[in-house]
């Protein structure tokens, strides 16, 4: 006799589970619409895909639970703002709940009354084409009537944190670039401070980036714990301008990092326990190892110099 054993479901952990998610690296879009009697709705989502070419077809999803999503329906088109990399700040503004997210937003009015968004990455004006359940979202798939092609560089998300748009490491050439040295003195573009600034940092964070990650913390995670060490923060709303990701991020963080013993959460702001201000020594040591290393060449002056200078350019005491 044949005996049929009944395979239980895996259980899989909802928040292991995003965290897995989040290795694939994502653009940040804004997604707008407006209904006949003038309701404006626009959520943050990084669900955002192509579909078809011929039609020209995109999708995204929305959590079943948003309050949202009622305008989206009712909406005859939509529009998905693929956002720059200078628009953190409308990311955040836009990931928020309870607001009035269009008050001191620059924006127009596309197809079907759908919102454009001004200075992002591109801009698909969409005729809303079909709604499909998927789980505990909402798959929305337009059909593109228009677009718009910006040509800026997109924000990225990757780890619960954003990120932006880099040549991988190994695709560099040797002598690919002269060195400073070889340049005429009169080369302008080797004496401008903006180009010096973006190929350092570029440079900088290609080695600094890993060793961190090889902590076993998300970028989200090791900036939360470093920003809370340092007590840059006074209340839970500095969080998103100090960590650069949003709230909602921020929240889900905290929530892994709670799990763990390292921090709790208080009614204003988070706070570290005795583990987790070790844990975020551990992280402070790799920083300082890194930036040891980078300044061993130079001068104990100079590297306090180019510091103040540092400071003074991003406009902290």
């Amino acid at each position: 006799m044949n005996v049929i054993q009944k395979v239980q479901p895996l259980s899989i952990d909802p928040l292991q589970f995003r965290r897995a998610l989040g290795n694939f690296a994502t653009g940040v879009t804004i997604v707008t619409a407006q209904n006949e009697q003038g309701e404006k709705v626009g959520v943050t989502a990084n669900s955002f895909n192509s579909v078809s070419l011929d039609p020209p077809l995109i999708l995204w999803s929305i959590d079943k639970k948003s309050s949202s999503f009622s305008v989206f329906e009712q909406a005859t088109h939509f529009a998905v703002n693929i956002l720059s990399g200078s628009q953190i700040e409308l990311s955040n503004k836009f990931s928020r709940r309870n607001i009035d997210k269009f008050e001191g937003t620059n924006y127009q009015e596309g197809e079907g009354a759908s919102l454009l968004l001004e200075n992002c990455s591109a801009i698909f004006e969409c005729e809303r084409h079909q709604v499909i359940e998927g789980g505990d979202h909402w798959i929305m798939i337009g059909k593109v009537v228009k677009f718009h092609d910006q040509g800026r560089s997109p924000l990225v998300y990757h780890q619960g944190a954003y990120s932006c748009v880099m040549p991988h490491p190994s695709l560099k050439l040797k002598h690919s670039e002269p060195t400073l040295s070889e340049i005429p003195q009169q080369g302008h573009l080797y004496n401008n401070v903006c180009y010096l600034m973006s190929r350092a940092f570029k440079a900088y964070q290609t080695d600094y980036i890993p060793k961190q990650l090889a902590s076993g913390f998300r970028t989200s995670e090791s900036r939360l714990l470093l920003v809370l060490a340092s007590g840059t923060a006074s209340s839970k709303e500095d969080l998103p301008r100090d960590i650069a990701m949003p709230m909602q991020e921020v929240e889900r963080a905290a929530e892994i990092l709670k799990r763990e013993g390292l921090l709790s959460d208080h009614e204003n702001l988070y706070q570290l326990t005795e583990k987790g201000k070790q844990t975020a020594q551990y992280l402070f040591e790799i920083a300082d190892s890194h930036q040891n290393g980078v300044f061993e060449k130079y001068p104990q002056q100079e590297k306090e110099a180019f510091i103040s200078m540092l400071r003074d350019f991003a406009g902290v005491a």
